[in-house]
């Protein structure tokens, strides 16, 4: 568990000294220095950490991109100093056969790089003015979930029944059909195989300076971030088999 100090170099190490003190506008201004070959990097946002309110509050933004997700991919990379075969393959690769992983580190990769894909999906699947799901995405939901508004009671169920720590996700299977489920943890679908298209933290760094306990109020607010129009480009990659997380 990284410490208050080492999680605020951290910060400071890939934002510099502004990033503690910035007002909660603040976004990335630049991007972070290159990481070497075949190590981990925190995706960019493409959106300033208030652009979520009031759904999601700047300070969680703020939070929970630069420091608890940060401070997996300063674990996972230490992986990799220590094993750097293990940085020349994927994702899907490395949580798809944790069993081929060296026992030592084994749990480490299933959490930290299992976060790591789990949020980059997160930052990715929301943004302002999201839109609706049109096109052959719509055309599955329908077909496949129930319809948008099944869709979203079955998954907030998920979501409100996860025990603790997890995350509720909407899966593509090899036939490109949806499919809903939970998962506790970091674990991530790609450990089954599966395609994630879309999934909600339900970690409570994720809401709880704004919800507290009101889980369901999150998950029912959430669905205002969304960018329809992301979701729909990581369907078609999962199709054409193109989806790297």
């Amino acid at each position: 568990m990284l410490t208050a100090n080492r999680r605020q170099f951290l910060i400071r190490a890939t934002f510099g000294a502004a990033a503690l003190s910035a007002p909660r506008a603040f976004a990335q201004a630049t991007a972070p220095a290159a990481p070497a070959e075949g190590m981990l990097q925190l995706p960019q946002l493409g959106y300033a950490f208030n652009a979520l309110e009031p759904h999601i509050d700047a300070r969680t933004m703020e939070i929970h991109h630069g420091r608890h997700h940060m401070a997996f991919i300063t674990a996972m990379n230490d992986v990799f100093k220590k094993y750097p075969d293990l940085a020349k393959k994927s994702a899907p690769e490395l949580l798809g056969n944790l069993m081929a992983v060296p026992e030592d580190v084994r749990g480490v990769v299933r959490n930290t790089l299992g976060g790591h894909a789990n949020h980059s999906m997160f930052w990715q699947v929301m943004g302002p003015n999201g839109g609706a799901p049109e096109g052959e995405l719509l055309a599955a939901i329908n077909e496949n979930l129930g319809g948008v508004d099944k869709m979203k009671a079955t998954f907030n169920g998920f979501g409100a029944r996860q025990f603790g720590s997890g995350w509720a996700f909407i899966t593509v299977t090899k036939e490109g059909r949806l499919a809903i489920s939970s998962k506790p943890n970091q674990d991530s679908p790609l450990m089954d195989g599966l395609r994630v298209l879309m999934g909600n933290d339900v970690w409570e760094h994720a809401y709880y300076l704004n919800y507290q306990n009101r889980r369901a109020d999150y998950l029912t607010a959430w669905w205002n971030t969304v960018n329809w129009k992301a979701v729909g480009a990581r369907y078609a990659a999962a199709k054409a088999g193109t989806l790297a997380i």
